[in-house]
């Protein structure tokens, strides 16, 4: 993965004084909603500054998730090769149901929410099988049908 896409990935690793990966959310969310600037009010030089660093970070970490994505299809594309060649089902219910178990567990332990991590991964198992199903096509094979073979529901 190139530098620039982990250059800024963590916000505390950015903003001096930041300990969580949480904490620039953390301190707005705890700021007095009865002090808020009125609409249309200028931001302040030191506002503007945590704004740029801010995307500057989330430009970064969209960097990382692109070469991830693009790293775990290359293995998928391995996958989908052997399972041509094999005459194996373009999807496996079993490992999705686990790839999902594991999924919300790691998403509740990040602090995301496991059904966004949930969907996420159903978008990205549904295009794995596609590319399954394509790369079967161009190598003359036809990839066995499972009884289950459909993108995971919500």
């Amino acid at each position: 993965m190139p530098a620039e896409a982990v250059k800024h990935v963590s916000v505390a690793s950015t903003l001096p004084g930041m300990t969580s990966p949480h904490a620039s959310r953390d301190a707005l969310e705890d700021r007095p909603t009865g002090n808020a600037p009125p609409t249309g009010s200028v931001p302040s030089a030191e506002a503007l500054a945590l704004l740029t660093s801010l995307r500057a970070s989330i430009d970064n970490l969209d960097a990382a998730v692109v070469h991830l994505l693009a790293e775990r299809f290359k293995c998928t594309q391995k996958v989908g090769e052997l399972k041509a060649r094999e005459g194996m089902p373009a999807s496996d219910p079993a490992r999705e149901a686990q790839q999902i178990e594991r999924l919300h567990r790691l998403a509740r332990e990040a602090d995301l929410d496991p059904v966004f991590a949930e969907r996420f991964l159903n978008f990205v198992v549904a295009e794995v099988i596609r590319h399954h199903r394509a790369q079967a096509g161009r190598l003359g094979a036809r990839l066995e049908e499972h009884p289950e073979d459909r993108p995971i529901e919500d």
